[in-house]
């Protein structure tokens, strides 16, 4: 498995974040939050059990409840950092998933997947968490997230020194994780991507947001070498000339992937066995069986 992620790093940047009571950059986390509430909310179902993993401020884990679907939810996180009062608060690091077989009715994981190491695994052991017809809920930063910022940092660096690091860690597309559920054994899969364009007055406003979100770039193979005010400057040019709109402002995109699937159950819809179909497709479309029209 390779190592992408610097985890004692990560770590403390999500905690040092969450201890700078910044507020205002936690609007990416209340927007997968409440869409996780809301898709739950129509579910048909009611789930004794539930836990939400490393869910930052625990918005997902209050709004989850408000729905009244679920009875208790813990919370796993990596520190009591994270803790609100009268939370069930249970320590685990970012990549692990301290969970029994067959022991919860639903799991949330809201923005925190992207930051572990074996991502298959990770869904494996959610997976195996899950009770028989439980539901795994996730939003996850997907392949479009921040693409203009490393576009102009890959390019600043290149310009300034001739070579270039990554400063922007790579994130899944949405086709990867519906294939990972799958692989995980996840039943009735369905993953998705919402796009979200947020607008900063510059490059060092967004990045800003970044370090508060405690996203700031925690790869393994990052450059450990000071770049010095004229990168920054540079970027920040470069982010003006291709990514302003005509007031001035520049825009940053985030993508926010969300997947969610059932631990398999005899109960659940099951797909027809190859050859078991009783009409032929001609007839289903209603196409006369001698038909010889076709595209030129």
């Amino acid at each position: 498995m390779e190592i992408l992620f610097d985890q004692a790093l990560a770590t403390a940047r999500r905690e040092r974040a969450m201890s700078a009571g910044d507020t205002g950059a936690g609007f990416l986390l209340e927007i997968a939050a409440r869409e996780i509430a809301e898709r739950l909310s129509v579910v048909e179902r009611h789930f004794e059990t539930a836990v939400e993993l490393h869910g930052g401020s625990g918005t997902t884990a209050r709004l989850v409840r408000e729905t009244g679907k679920i009875d208790s939810l813990e919370r796993l996180e990596t520190s009591t950092a994270f803790a609100s009062p009268g939370d069930d608060l249970r320590l685990a690091a970012l990549d692990d998933v301290p969970l029994y077989p067959a022991s919860v009715n639903l799991i949330v994981s809201p923005l925190s997947l992207h930051l572990v190491n074996d991502l298959p695994g990770t869904l494996v052991r959610v997976r195996r968490a899950l009770k028989p017809d439980g539901l795994f809920m996730a939003a996850i930063p997907g392949g479009g997230t921040l693409g203009e910022l490393r576009d102009v940092l890959l390019a600043a660096e290149a310009e300034i020194t001739g070579g270039a690091s990554p400063r922007v860690i790579p994130f899944a597309d949405v086709r990867d994780i519906g294939a990972l559920m799958q692989r995980a054994g996840f039943a009735l899969p369905v993953v998705d991507v919402e796009n979200y364009t947020v607008r900063y007055d510059s490059l060092f406003a967004l990045m800003r947001d970044i370090r508060a979100m405690g996203m700031a770039n925690p790869l393994t193979g990052r450059s450990r070498t000071p770049v010095g005010r004229r990168f920054f400057l540079r970027a920040a040019e470069l982010y003006a000339e291709r990514y302003a709109d005509p007031d001035g402002r520049i825009r940053a995109t985030f993508s926010i992937i969300y997947a969610s699937g059932w631990a398999p159950h005899e109960s659940q819809q099951q797909p027809l066995k190859p050859g078991s179909a009783k009409m032929r497709l001609a007839d289903a479309l209603r196409v006369p069986k001698d038909d010889d029209t076709r595209d030129p």
